[in-house]
């Protein structure tokens, strides 16, 4: 029988329905059939075990990573990326622990790799308590550290794409630690999720040695990706490359004066704010990013859209609206920095 998403399936729709209701308390069950539907047309797709593996761990490892974040979705979380192989009495750690310390002082809880160097000198600094830790099974370097070993917010993974996915979309900021191939891989990939769109803008925050190991990495950037047309100017807002602590802390901070949250209803986007701005700031704003509206699109302050309905909480929070080029999600970030000057 060929399966599909629509209620075409006849017996098999009737049986889902019926495991649905005696599993109880199924929250959103539309997605929840879709989910069981995928799974078994998977089953349909391929006889090859190592893919089905692959596609029951993923499952699993995502399901329980949102269990561990989902008691704390409305506290504010910075993902730090660093090397495992910076030693406590190097000058990058103890700044990296008087980072996540000023982080968990204010309000912030940390997630890290899990592992040791910069990853434990973050939790170390912000303590059990504020720390979430992602762990990965590697054959050499990687085990928990001694902060997170026995923590009920330790998670530890088998894909690195997961735990990817857990970085970044659980985190509020992104810090970044100088490192070795691992940690550029994390830093590019969220620039790309950034530049792109495919993550919803957060500050990043390049946290520099006295020798400037950021500086030197992105004079090649600037001397031959910017020259060469690979990247556009924009993109260097957003990121922060800072050698101080109290500064990288406050960046993170600043990004949420008034920014609150993005979302696309119809095509539109929304940016819900924290404090409402007044006319003559949205006619500053239009002036001063006109790139970032698409032709005959202006800068509205609207109420909640119906299909916002789903957050409730979030409901009474001002709004402004547009139509946005969705090329210029770096300028979005400058964007979003103006408004908290407001």
């Amino acid at each position: 029988m060929q399966l599909r998403f629509t209620r075409t399936n006849t017996e098999i729709d009737t049986l889902i329905e019926q495991l649905l209701e005696k599993a109880g308390g199924i929250h959103h069950p539309s997605i929840v059939r879709e989910m069981i539907i995928s799974a078994l047309k998977a089953g349909q797709d391929t006889d090859y075990l190592a893919d089905l593996k692959l596609l029951s761990n993923t499952m699993k490892e995502m399901r329980y990573t949102t269990l561990v974040f989902a008691p704390y979705r409305h506290k504010k979380k910075v993902t730090i990326f660093g090397s495992a192989r910076t030693e406590p009495h190097e000058p990058m750690y103890k700044k990296c622990v008087q980072f996540g310390r000023k982080l968990a002082d204010q309000g912030f809880m940390v997630i890290t790799g899990g592992g040791g160097g910069i990853m434990q000198a973050g939790n170390e600094g912000a303590g059990s308590e504020a720390s979430f830790a992602a762990n990965i099974k590697l054959p050499f370097e990687q085990s928990a550290n001694v902060v997170m070993l026995k923590n009920p917010r330790l998670i530890t993974y088998k894909y690195f794409f997961n735990r990817k996915v857990a970085f970044v979309k659980e985190a509020d900021a992104i810090a970044v630690f100088p490192g070795g191939f691992g940690t550029l891989d994390e830093a590019m990939e969220v620039f790309t999720l950034i530049q792109t769109g495919k993550t919803s803008p957060k500050p990043m925050v390049l946290v520099d040695t006295d020798d400037g190991y950021w500086e030197h990495f992105f004079r090649f950037v600037k001397e031959r990706l910017l020259v060469m047309g690979f990247i556009s100017p924009e993109d260097f807002s957003i990121f922060t490359i800072t050698k101080s602590v109290d500064e990288a802390v406050q960046v993170i901070e600043d990004f949420y004066i008034n920014y609150h949250s993005i979302r696309f209803v119809n095509g539109e986007l929304i940016i819900r704010l924290t404090k409402e701005i007044t006319p003559e700031q949205i006619e500053m704003l239009e002036n001063e990013f006109p790139e970032l509206r698409l032709s005959g699109s202006r800068i509205e302050a609207i109420s909640a859209r119906p299909e916002e309905a789903d957050e409730p909480d979030l409901l009474d929070l001002p709004r402004i609206a547009f139509n946005f080029h969705r090329q210029h999600y770096g300028l979005l970030m400058a964007f979003i920095r103006r408004i908290n000057t407001f």
